[in-house]
């Protein structure tokens, strides 16, 4: 009965003799440690745990415990952090993106519709010159404008003031006969006739200019009155 009593405080103090005289830890060991506090540490944050319930800041013999898993509790922050900054700053840049698209797109618009409006328009105004465009004539070495020509100016002048924008060349042309020189002379001065005209009828000469082609441009080649009646003319060409 002696020796089991003697035994027992014995036992304890051979075990309180072994943990007194435990190891330490490898670096290896350390290492090791830091890295599992850490993963827990990480896993913690994501768990939604603060960081006050770090179960290591009472592991005084092991400090670096309680730091691996405050720095995996940060990182994990961290990482959430910069993960929530990158979806902000790409949503900010896929909206960015796509108003850029839209202006693009509705400006595209904008100009295509311009395009077809100024089409539409210019069409509109070569209709209009088609019929208000029509030629004068003259008699022979004459360029005073004739009586029964001033109707088609003033249908010319209404034509200008009915599209602001239009622009118009005037042409002046003669008959074969007679030289060169005196031909495009002749021209400029029946050109320079339809322009006073239609100065006179309340149209900016800004808009207007005008050239000679003497005989050079003929609407009929036979030598006869009738058609040389018609090469002694002014045209009016839309520019």
């Amino acid at each position: 009965m002696r020796y089991g009593i003697y035994v027992v405080p014995a036992a304890i103090v051979l075990t309180l003799g072994s943990l007194a005289c435990k190891p330490p830890k490898t670096a290896e060991q350390i290492k090791a440690d830091t890295q599992r506090a850490f993963n827990e540490g990480y896993q913690a944050f994501k768990d939604g745990k603060p960081r006050a319930t770090n179960p290591y800041v009472t592991n005084k013999e092991e400090p670096y415990m309680a730091q691996g898993w405050n720095d995996g509790w940060d990182k994990a922050k961290a990482d959430q952090e910069a993960a929530d900054k990158a979806a902000a700053d790409k949503a900010a840049a896929d909206a960015k993106a796509a108003a850029d698209a839209k202006a693009a797109a509705d400006r595209a618009a904008a100009e295509e519709a311009a395009r077809k409006a100024a089409e539409a328009v210019k069409e509109t105004v070569h209709m209009a010159a088609a019929k208000a465009l029509m030629n004068i004539h003259f008699d022979f070495d004459k360029s005073d404008i004739k009586e029964n020509d001033r109707p088609t100016l003033q249908h010319i002048a209404d034509f200008m003031k009915a599209f602001p924008e239009a622009k118009v060349e005037i042409a002046g042309n003669c008959d074969e006969r007679g030289t060169n020189e005196y031909n495009l002379a002749l021209g400029n001065k029946r050109a320079a006739a339809a322009l006073a005209y239609l100065k006179t009828l309340g149209v900016d000469e800004a808009r207007f200019t005008t050239i000679s082609y003497g005989k050079e441009k003929p609407l009929c080649t036979e030598a006869n009155e009738a058609c040389w009646s018609q090469n002694r003319r002014d045209e009016f060409k839309l520019k």
